[in-house]
Formats: C-alpha cells, sequence, structure tokens
C-alpha cells in the first residue's frame, strides 16, 4: 500500500469508540413532571408479558432505530409511544452523559420535561404501572452502592500458549458498581438508578 493512500484514509477518518459499530444503541428519557408538592421524576414497571426485565424499574426509552433521526429523537419517539403523550408534551430536553455498558450497549440519557401530565395513558403492552417520586427525594438521599465483581473466563480453546504466563496470565477483574434508591414499596436500581445518581449530581 502507498503512502499517500495510508495517509488519506486517516485523514478522512472520524474517531468513535473503538468497537461501536457492533454495540446497542438505546436512548431513554428522565421524564420531569410538577405537582403540588413540587417536582417529580417519574418511573415506569414494565410490563409482566415483556421478555426482558419484566416487572422492573425504568424510564422511557428503547432501541435507537434506523428512521431516528438521532439519539434525541429516539427518546422522545419511545416515550411519547409508552407514555401515549403527544410529542409537543415533552418540552426542555436536554442531554446527560452517555454511557457504555459492560455488556456491549452504549446508553443515551436524556431528561425532558412532561408538560401535559394528565394526558399520560401508559401502552399496556409495554409498561405495567407508572408511579412518581418527588424530587427532592433524591437530593436528600444518596443511593446505596453495591460491588459486582466481573472476572474473565477464557474460553476452552484459548490460546495460552500464546502469551506470557499462560494459564496463569493474571487476568484483571472489572468491578461494577450497582446503584440502589430505596422509596416506599419501590426499589429502583441498575443502570436506571445509575443515569439517575447521575442526574442528580449535575443538578445538585
Amino acid at each position: 500500500m502507498e503512502l499517500d493512500k495510508v495517509l488519506t484514509n486517516l485523514k478522512n477518518h472520524t474517531p468513535k469508540i473503538l468497537g461501536s459499530e457492533r454495540f446497542s444503541k438505546y436512548a431513554i428519557m428522565i421524564p420531569l413532571l410538577q405537582k403540588e408538592d413540587g417536582i417529580h421524576v417519574l418511573f415506569e414497571v414494565r410490563s409482566l408479558e415483556l421478555r426482558r426485565q419484566p416487572g422492573e424499574i425504568c424510564f422511557p426509552g428503547g432501541r435507537i432505530d434506523q428512521q431516528d433521526f438521532d439519539e434525541k429523537n429516539a427518546a422522545i419517539r419511545e416515550t411519547v409511544e409508552e407514555l401515549g403523550i403527544m410529542k409537543d408534551h415533552i418540552s426542555d430536553i436536554y442531554p446527560l452523559d452517555y454511557m457504555i455498558s459492560p455488556f456491549g450497549m452504549i446508553l443515551y440519557p436524556y431528561v425532558g420535561y412532561i408538560t401535559c401530565p394528565g394526558s399520560i395513558q401508559p401502552n399496556p403492552s409495554e409498561v405495567g404501572e407508572i408511579f412518581t417520586v418527588p424530587l427532592t427525594f433524591f437530593i436528600d438521599n444518596e443511593p446505596e452502592i453495591y460491588h459486582v465483581q466481573l472476572k474473565p473466563e477464557p474460553e476452552g480453546n484459548f490460546p495460552f500458549d500464546l502469551i506470557p504466563g499462560g494459564e496463569k496470565y493474571n487476568w484483571r477483574a472489572r468491578v461494577l458498581e450497582e446503584y440502589f434508591y430505596r422509596y416506599r414499596d419501590k426499589i429502583i436500581w441498575g443502570l436506571t438508578a445509575r443515569i439517575l445518581a447521575h442526574f442528580i449530581e449535575i443538578i445538585h
């Protein structure tokens, strides 16, 4: 290969997260709404009919589709579909830091204000119920954080003879932080709690 072609290919390359084309990409929305006692955060409880994570607490969101103009529009579309509201009923939409999970997923979270909460009609095929929590609860209460160790397990035919140390190679275990919030009888945990904690860090 000629040097000019090598340099041209480098010049035309736009850096991205290595391997990101193989990641699943999701967008979610943290919905805020106004109640008599102040601002609340809205949560969904996933329908028990869903195959993935039935009954778990989450925010509206889902996989980014090809027809979505960008991550923000995907978050809006999913929120509209799941809460049964109109696009115009979501205002002041702002992005948070995107997140790369250790399970091959990139998550793009947004915060949006629901201007007409009385119009919410959850989609029963995806949402079992909805509930809200005062924003002040999360400001006043730190999340509980627990740790999960993720240890590499090479497959049976892994070529240990090609690496220093062979089968005694000192693999580095990764520690995954799992966040938990307890609100009355609701347990908010996992990625939902982690993103929520990040949101609180920004505003507080």
